[in-house]
């Protein structure tokens, strides 16, 4: 079984009736995810892919059982989406949205931890795809993920995709891929990744995909070290020539003084033993000895 997600999810799509909403729904559905329905308030009674949409996540879970929840809905009403999925009882939320505001987004993850049992993925993110499975919530290109044993966790999605395309290349495959999401506040972090990368069965190597900003690299090495991690783990730095106090790409990548640099975290890296890749391509060379 994989991590957060498994054969037996019940998948809603909040925001089914957009353009991306419909589009990465009958992505899924080809992967062979189990999507049950959708929901776009005011849309209640349409089809979108044969699948029925309700105006309310409360009248889907009801109707369908469903467990997870992907959303693209607008920035400006992601929180009201979220808080309403987890008021449904929904415990898997998978926020695909970029610009989400932070408060929103301190109060969506704060309500999730204190309900407590509920995974956030995201916000600005992928999703979570497992190969073998033939499962994902989000909208990875599936086509270059193969069925594997090693376990990525990234903040770039693009990243992901490129890196995971080696891995497949080197015959390794993937067990299961996350998003974490190139925001400040996300619900998932490196640290509970690795905790669930660490026992899970099918994973038998993880990939930690970072980037400038923040200090949850620092943090991820520091619990490598401090646990003596059983597993083997590489990681890549992206933005190692990035400029103090600007922002690349993502609303979390940016370094204010010494403080989220790509020397801070690959130095990190290096004293808990795990080797940085210079290039993406690296990384197979890496977990392939």
């Amino acid at each position: 079984m994989s991590i957060i997600i498994n054969e037996g999810a019940k998948v809603i799509v909040q925001g089914i009736t957009g353009n991306e909403g419909s589009f990465h729904t009958a992505s899924m559905l080809r992967y062979g995810t189990k999507v049950v329905a959708g929901v776009t308030p005011g849309r209640g009674g349409q089809q979108v892919e044969g699948l029925p949409v309700y105006n309310t996540v409360a009248e889907a879970v009801t109707n369908h059982g469903a467990d997870t929840s992907i959303m693209f809905v607008p920035a400006r009403f992601t929180r009201n989406a979220v808080l309403e999925a987890i008021d449904a009882g929904l415990k898997t939320l998978v926020v695909i949205t970029e610009g989400i505001p932070q408060s929103d987004a301190i109060e969506f993850v704060a309500r999730a931890k204190k309900k407590g049992g509920i995974i956030i993925v995201g916000p600005n993110c992928p999703g979570i795809i497992s190969p073998a499975h033939r499962i994902k919530v989000g909208i990875m290109p599936d086509h270059i993920f193969s069925p594997g044993s090693i376990g990525i966790v990234s903040r770039s999605g693009t990243l992901t995709y490129e890196i995971a395309w080696h891995i497949s290349h080197a015959g390794l495959g993937q067990s299961t891929c996350v998003g974490m999401g190139g925001d400040a506040i996300i619900g998932l972090d490196f640290i509970r990744l690795l905790e669930m990368l660490k026992d899970d069965e099918e994973s038998k190597g993880v990939v930690l995909i970072g980037e400038v900003g923040g200090n949850a690299e620092e943090l991820a090495a520091q619990y490598i070290t401090e646990t003596n991690y059983p597993k083997p783990v590489a990681a890549y730095i992206a933005g190692r020539l990035a400029p103090p106090g600007k922002r690349m790409g993502h609303a979390g990548a940016i370094i204010m003084g010494s403080a989220g640099t790509a020397k801070s975290k690959i130095d990190a890296f290096t004293r808990a033993g795990v080797p940085v890749a210079e290039k993406p391509s690296d990384i197979a060379r890496f977990l392939t000895g």
